[in-house]
């Protein structure tokens, strides 16, 4: 018996020397255009997650966006927004500080800051110089959360946030009127920036006492104690 062949004539059945031979008949199939499918079709499935993630993205940050107050504006735009004020007559006060963990004294400072004008601007400072004020830990609650609870309050018109240490941008932007700080300061313990741009726009310096008892620190000093 020299040879045979498979049914399907695909590979052949040869003896030699008596031990059986299977030849396997050359394979004229080219997978390459199948490699090539199999990673574009990865590549895609890649973009499509990512787009989804994007689109995902994008949804939360437009529903924070609308969810946002009107009242808080981006630094940007703060000037033209305060031009238009002045320009229609109103007397603008301008206060800033870092209003972490909203506590009463704060509410009744500003109430008594917006009684000096017509329209309140409260500058916030961003979380990367509230750390670099008050240490680690602090913020308690982001720029974001604590501007949204100041544009909250009625008595507050306008909440913008800067990321400088210091109010002497946002002091030329808004160009008040009357400039509101507590009475731990003195007008000789103003940063000098700060004093050079309010004496160059003709600010008043008002000083409001802050109510007694009252202070962030001491809040989260109480929470502390409250969970040892």
């Amino acid at each position: 018996m020299g040879s045979a062949t498979s049914g399907g004539g695909s590979a052949a059945v040869r003896r030699a020397s008596g031990a059986l031979l299977i030849l396997k008949a050359p394979c004229d199939f080219d997978v390459r255009p199948l490699r090539f499918a199999f990673l574009f079709a990865i590549l895609e499935q890649r973009r499509a997650n990512q787009l989804k993630a994007n689109c995902e993205l994008l949804h939360t940050l437009d529903t924070r966006i609308r969810n946002m107050s009107p009242k808080v504006v981006e630094f940007e735009k703060v000037f033209d927004r305060c031009e238009k004020l002045r320009a229609s007559g109103k007397k603008i006060v301008a206060t800033n500080g870092c209003f972490d963990l909203l506590h009463v004294g704060h509410v009744r400072y500003l109430q008594a800051a917006r009684g000096l004008g017509d329209f309140l601007a409260v500058g916030l400072n961003g979380d990367r110089s509230v750390r670099e004020l008050k240490g680690t830990g602090r913020p308690i609650t982001t720029e974001r959360d604590r501007a949204e609870i100041l544009a909250a309050l009625e008595c507050v018109d306008l909440v913008t946030i800067f990321p400088q240490t210091r109010a002497t941008k946002f002091l030329a932007a808004v160009r008040p009127s009357v400039y509101v700080k507590g009475s731990d300061y003195t007008s000789n313990t103003l940063d000098e920036e700060e004093h050079a741009i309010l004496n160059k726009i003709g600010a008043e310096i008002r000083l409001i006492p802050f109510e007694t008892g009252y202070s962030t620190s001491g809040l989260v000093e109480q929470i502390c104690k409250s969970r040892s």
